[in-house]
């Protein structure tokens, strides 16, 4: 298996495809905005029909988990899913298949002028092209000291 994946502004899959809205983008901010990750799966013939369990989650610079505080104390944002892929009919043998993924987000209060990167392990491995870096702005007050 290998995956891509882009930063959009939204994404949404249908008919097997990727819809994605304003994306490519690696800059963001400073104030929370909606956003997207929008990935797609290749998965080889030997990986058809067997159920493949997906995690994603966002991280800081250092590789550690960014957390926010809700009720129920501080929270990681992990989304989690699952598919399986067949081969379609009439193409060649070992063909693979593209599993299209979108998520999407609501605004997200992430440190102002800091780098994050998505992370996307598949089966509980880290594969190639699983992962999209960004970074937010510094907010203005920030930009007026300097």
């Amino acid at each position: 298996m290998n995956v891509t994946m882009l930063l959009a502004d939204s994404a949404q899959v249908a008919d097997g495809k990727l819809y994605i809205l304003g994306g490519g983008w690696s800059v963001t901010g400073p104030e929370p905005t909606p956003s997207a990750v929008a990935m797609k799966v290749g998965v080889d013939s030997h990986e058809f029909n067997v159920e493949h369990h997906w995690e994603l989650f966002i991280e800081d610079a250092d590789g550690q988990p960014v957390h926010f505080d809700t009720p129920e104390g501080p929270q990681a944002i992990e989304v989690r899913g699952d598919f399986s892929a067949t081969a379609p009919e009439g193409v060649p043998v070992g063909t693979p298949v593209d599993v299209p993924i979108a998520v999407n987000f609501g605004p997200i209060p992430l440190q102002t002028g800091a780098r994050f990167t998505w992370r996307m392990v598949i089966d509980g491995e880290a594969l190639p092209g699983a992962t999209v870096s960004f970074t937010t702005r510094p907010a203005p007050e920030a930009l007026d000291e300097e």
